[in-house]
C-alpha cells in the first residue's frame, strides 16, 4: 500500500494540477486505487444557478455559438443566454409544468438543445433525453417508464411519428417541435410569468435534486433510466474541469468545443455542462456526415473535440487513402512512423522514462508537418491541439500518433451510471494505451473475477422504477458494478479488456474477451466493424464488414473498378488482405484465442438496423441471430480450423 497522495512537481502557472494516485495492493497485483477531489463539492445550488451566475460574473463573456441558416457562427454572451434560459424556462411554468415534471428532448446536437436543459432545470423539471434514431417502440417506452408530461421534437416527422402512440401515453399532455419555433412559443407564452417564479424554483433544488434520467442504450436487456443528480454532474465537471487545465483554462487562446456528439448520451450532456460551467464558447453540429461536418469545423475553429474512436480511426485512413491517391503513399507513412515515435518519445518524458524527442526526431517532425500533420489538423478546423475520446479503447499507436501529429488524446473511460468519465488521462503524465487515472474524487477496484468497481460522487442516485416509487439503488456498499473488465498496472494506470458479459467461453473452456482484437482490426483501413464469435464453440471467428470508402481507395490502387462492397463477399484477393490482418491481430494473443476463420458480411452494421448502439456499441444478441446462417457456416462439419 503507498504511504498516500503526492503533489506532482509539475504543475501550471504556479498551481499544481496533478496528485499522484493512492494504490492498493493485494497479493502483488494492484487492486484499487483513487484520486482525492480537485474541486470542493458543491452543497447548495443546481445546475439551473450556472447561466445566471455567469451573467452576474461575466455578462459580456461569449459562452455560446449558435449556427445561422447560411452557415455563420454568431456569438451568445453571458447575459443573452441566461435572458433566453429565464424566457423559456417561463413558457414551461405557463404550460403548466410542475417541479419534478419529467420534461423529454428528442433532437440531434443542436443550440435548443443545451438552451432547453437549462431553461428545463430552471423551471424545476427533469430532462429525458431521446435518441432522434430511436424507433417508436424504443421512444414509447422511455416515454412511458419516465412518465414524462411533455416531448419536444426536432422535426414534425418525429412528432408525427410518435403520434399514434399518444393513447398510450396517458402522461403525456404536450407536444412541441423545435422546427415549428416552438422553442420561441413557449418563450412568448412565458411573458406574464414573474421571474420571481423562477427564481423560487431554482431555490427548490440542490445538489441531490434528480437533474435527468438518461435511458442506457441497452445492448443487452431493456433500457434503464439513470437518475443522475445536480451534484453528480458538479462532482463530474467540476473535477473534469479543473484536471483538464488545457482544454478549459487555457491562457495562449480562447479555448472553444465543437460538440457533434449526441447529446442524448451522457458523453455530450456532460462536456456541455462544463463549458458553460467554465465559460468555455460552446458550439453544436448537429450532422456527423463528412460534407456538413467538415465545414462546421472550418468556420467555428474549436481548440478541442470530444469524439470516439471510430471517429479518430476514419480521420486517419481517410488522410491515408487521400495521401496514397496522390502518389505519396509512402510519405505519409513515414510521417506517421515519426509521429508515432514523437508521441511516444513525449510520454517517455512526461513520465520521466526518457528524456524526450531528440534532435533528429524534431527534424524529421518538423519536415513532415506541412506535409501532413498540419492538413490532419487543418481537417479538424485548423486550431484543435486537444481531444476527448471515450466510448472504446483507441490504442497505443493511434494515441501516439495524433500526440506527434500536435493532437494531445485525453482518453476516457465511464459509463452514464458515472456521469460520463470514471477515469481519464492525467495531463502532463499519459500513457498511452489506457484510459488513465481515476478521475479526481474517485475510487476504482478490480473485483477478484476482474469486474471493474467504481465510487465516487458523480455515481448516480440510482436507476428509475416507477413502480418502486421512484429511484432504486445501483450500488452495493457504495461501489458500481461496471459490468467491464479491466487491470490496473503498478501506477494505478487502467486498462480496459472487455465486457463481463460478453466474454466467449469455447467448447475448450477458454474464456476470450473480444474486445481487443476487435478493436485492433477496426482500425484497418478496408474494415468498418468486427465481431468475434465462438461462444460454445470450437473456436474463435469473426464477422467482418467493408468500410465503403476504404474498398473504393483499394479497388483504385490496385487498378480496378470500384464496386459495391457486397459484390465482394467471397473475392480472393480481398480475403487475403483481410488475412494478413488478422495474422497481424493474432500475434496479440494465444493460440486459443485466436481467429481461425472469419466471413465477410454483404451489409455493415447500423444503428437503423438494430446492429448498433447510438454510441456505436454492437448489439451482440440482434447480429448474432441476424447473421446466424453465416455463423454456422463458419463452423459447417468440413470447416475445420
Amino acid at each position: 500500500m503507498s504511504p498516500g497522495p503526492t503533489v506532482s512537481a509539475t504543475d501550471y502557472d504556479g498551481r499544481p494540477v496533478l496528485v499522484e494516485p493512492w494504490v492498493q495492493r493485494l497479493d502483488g497485483a494492484v487492486r484499487e486505487v483513487s484520486v482525492p477531489p480537485f474541486a470542493p463539492p458543491v452543497k447548495h445550488g443546481s445546475l439551473a444557478d450556472l447561466p445566471f451566475d455567469n451573467a452576474d460574473a461575466a455578462p459580456a463573456a461569449v459562452v455560446l455559438s449558435r449556427r445561422q441558416h447560411d452557415g455563420r457562427w454568431r456569438d451568445v454572451t453571458a447575459a443573452h443566454f441566461a435572458e433566453q434560459v429565464l424566457a423559456v424556462a417561463k413558457g414551461l411554468i405557463a404550460e403548466g409544468l410542475t417541479p419534478g415534471d419529467r420534461i423529454a428532448v428528442m433532437a440531434r446536437t443542436r443550440y435548443e438543445w443545451t438552451l432547453l436543459d437549462f431553461a428545463a432545470w430552471a423551471a424545476g423539471l427533469v430532462t429525458v433525453p431521446v435518441y432522434p434514431t430511436s424507433s417508436v417502440f424504443q421512444t414509447r417506452w422511455i416515454l412511458h417508464d419516465s412518465g414524462a408530461v411533455a416531448l419536444i421534437t426536432e422535426t414534425a416527422a418525429q412528432a408525427a411519428a410518435i403520434g399514434p402512440e399518444l393513447q398510450h401515453l396517458p402522461d403525456l399532455r404536450h407536444l412541441w417541435v423545435m422546427e415549428k419555433d416552438h422553442v420561441t412559443r413557449l418563450a412568448e407564452a412565458g411573458v406574464q410569468v414573474p421571474d420571481a417564479e423562477v427564481a423560487v424554483r431554482r431555490g427548490m433544488l440542490g445538489p441531490d435534486t434528480i437533474a435527468t434520467l438518461i435511458y442506457t442504450s441497452g445492448t443487452t436487456g431493456r433500457p434503464k433510466g439513470c437518475a443522475l443528480s445536480h451534484g453528480n454532474f458538479f462532482a463530474e465537471v467540476d473535477n473534469a474541469v479543473e484536471l483538464l487545465h488545457p482544454v478549459f483554462k487555457a491562457k495562449d487562446e480562447i479555448p472553444s468545443v465543437l460538440l457533434f456528439l449526441p447529446m442524448s448520451h451522457v458523453f455530450g450532456r456532460m462536456v456541455a455542462i462544463a463549458c458553460v460551467r467554465a465559460r468555455v464558447r460552446l458550439g453544436h453540429a448537429p450532422s456527423l456526415a463528412a460534407e456538413d461536418l467538415l465545414p462546421d469545423l472550418a468556420a467555428f475553429r474549436p481548440t478541442c473535440l470530444l469524439t470516439i474512436p471510430y471517429m479518430l480511426e476514419k480521420i486517419y485512413n481517410s488522410a491515408r487513402a487521400k495521401a496514397e491517391s496522390s502518389g505519396r503513399g509512402a510519405v505519409f507513412d513515414r510521417a506517421a512512423a515519426v509521429a508515432v515515435r514523437y508521441g511516444e518519445a513525449l510520454e517517455a518524458r512526461q513520465t520521466g522514462a526518457g528524456s524526450g524527442p531528440g534532435r533528429s526526431l524534431k527534424t524529421a517532425r518538423t519536415f513532415y508537418d506541412p506535409l501532413v500533420y498540419r492538413k490532419i489538423r487543418t481537417a479538424m478546423g485548423g486550431r484543435v491541439r486537444h481531444v476527448i475520446c471515450g466510448g472504446s479503447p483507441l490504442g497505443r499507436r493511434l494515441a501516439a500518433f495524433y500526440a506527434g501529429a500536435g493532437i494531445e488524446i485525453f482518453e476516457g473511460y465511464g459509463l452514464t451510471e458515472t456521469t460520463a468519465a470514471t477515469t481519464v488521462t492525467p495531463p502532463l503524465k499519459p500513457r498511452l494505451g489506457t484510459v488513465g487515472w481515476p478521475l479526481p474524487g474517485t475510487r476504482v477496484r478490480i473485483a477478484a473475477d476482474g469486474e471493474i468497481l467504481v465510487s465516487g460522487d458523480h455515481v448516480l442516485r440510482g436507476y428509475w422504477d416507477p413502480q418502486a416509487g421512484g429511484v432504486v439503488p445501483a450500488t452495493r456498499d457504495g461501489w458500481l458494478p461496471t459490468g467491464d473488465l479491466g487491470e490496473l498496472d503498478d501506477e494505478g494506470y487502467l486498462t480496459i479488456t472487455g465486457r463481463k458479459k460478453e466474454l466467449l467461453i469455447t467448447s475448450g473452456g477458454k474464456s476470450v474477451a473480444p474486445a481487443p482484437l476487435e478493436n485492433w482490426l477496426r482500425q484497418h483501413p478496408l474494415i468498418s466493424q468486427v465481431m468475434l464469435v465462438g461462444d460454445d464453440r470450437p473456436y474463435i471467428a469473426a464477422l467482418i464488414t467493408l468500410d465503403p470508402d476504404g474498398i473504393v481507395h483499394w479497388r483504385q490502387m490496385i487498378g480496378k473498378h470500384p464496386v459495391p462492397p457486397e459484390l465482394l463477399v467471397g473475392d480472393p484477393e480481398l480475403e487475403a488482405v483481410l488475412q494478413r490482418a488478422i495474422d497481424e491481430a493474432n500475434k496479440l494473443v494465444s493460440r486459443p484465442e485466436s481467429i481461425r476463420r472469419f466471413t465477410v458480411l454483404p451489409t455493415d452494421f447500423t444503428e437503423e438496423a438494430g446492429h448498433l448502439t447510438p454510441s456505436m456499441k454492437l448489439r451482440r444478441a440482434q447480429i448474432t441471430a441476424d447473421f446466424a446462417t453465416e455463423v454456422e457456416a463458419l463452423y459447417g462439419p468440413d470447416t475445420g480450423p
